[in-house]
């Protein structure tokens, strides 16, 4: 788990005294890599805390309407509580909110039922944040991988860094030949680990921090990758790519020129993953940031990916 901001129990009763909820104990939650998170277990049910350690109070509390909205438009999501008009407050000098428990499992392998309603819930979501009135202070856009990609490739050994000009330059050519990729706010991290589900059925999506303004596709490959692998291998399930595209076109139709890029989203998406597990393990490393405390997932396993799903790409 990641818990880079310790708190005690006497700590989150007082924070959490304004919102009315009496914290009875406090939980540290297993996962995450940017932010800390404990449940909070209180009087008549439970709720999660989050310490935002990258985000001011203004970046952090961008999400809050976009919640509201979310949740009004029928796609399930924790909306957080509010105090004095507010849902961000501090605590150990730093931004965070609490936000009602969505009780469920995150998925350890996906069924065809389950990959079908994440496919329509992230439709939903890029149809009713189509015209959403937001400027993201926070925005980890196609601009901000592209510096990342620059930056860490004068860190690879020759192998990694010809693979990342490889996929990059298959990207550009795919993009200026196809031209017509429709954007709009995506969610950015959609992966099983931030979905919560009782049996097939949909529950929550969770944490929106990654959230900006890019291409669908871009969504659609994240989740893609994700919901349709069974791992640990990291090939793509046919079966289950295909039953996530024609759920998601239920709701959103792709534009010819997506469908004639779904297969290098695919290889450019795990190379986004790839880029930053990597980018937060030079991070930490750097930082001194060790030990049982600090989740770091392996790059290895989007390199992989990203090598697997470049079998597939077309020119």
């Amino acid at each position: 788990m990641s818990v880079y901001t310790s708190l005690s129990l006497d700590e989150v009763q007082a924070f959490a005294k304004p919102y009315g909820l009496k914290v009875l104990e406090l939980v540290p939650i297993q996962g995450g890599i940017q932010n800390t998170n404990y449940f909070m277990v209180c009087e008549d049910q439970q709720y999660v805390l989050t310490v935002f350690e990258e985000m001011n109070q203004e970046q952090a509390g961008e999400l809050v309407p976009v919640l509201d909205h979310l949740s009004a438009h029928g796609v399930p999501v924790a909306v957080p509580l509010k105090h004095s008009g507010q849902a961000i407050h501090f605590i150990a000098n730093k931004p965070a909110q609490i936000a009602p428990r969505v009780l469920g499992s995150h998925p350890e392998s996906t069924s065809i039922e389950q990959v079908q309603a994440i496919a329509k819930a992230q439709a939903q979501l890029h149809v009713a944040l189509q015209d959403f009135p937001l400027q993201r202070h926070y925005n980890r856009n196609h601009s901000y991988w592209k510096q990342v990609a620059h930056d860490l490739k004068l860190k690879m050994d020759q192998d990694d860094a010809e693979l990342l000009e490889q996929v990059l330059t298959l990207f550009q050519n795919k993009k200026n030949q196809y031209p017509d990729r429709p954007t709009g706010f995506i969610h950015s991290d959609l992966f099983r680990d931030n979905t919560l589900f009782n049996g097939d059925q949909l529950q929550g999506i969770l944490d929106f921090y990654e959230l900006n303004k890019d291409e669908f596709l871009f969504d659609i490959a994240i989740t893609t990758n994700d919901f349709c692998t069974d791992y640990p291998d990291v090939s793509l399930n046919m079966d289950k790519a295909k039953a996530y595209l024609d759920a998601y076109q239920s709701i959103r139709q792709l534009t010819s020129d997506e469908l004639a890029c779904v297969d290098i989203y695919l290889a450019i998406a795990a190379c986004r993953f790839w880029l930053m597990r990597l980018g937060i393990a030079i991070k930490n490393r750097e930082q001194g940031r060790t030990g049982d405390d600090i989740l770091q997932k392996n790059p290895i396993e989007m390199r992989n990916m990203l090598e697997e799903r470049l079998k597939y790409v077309t020119n």
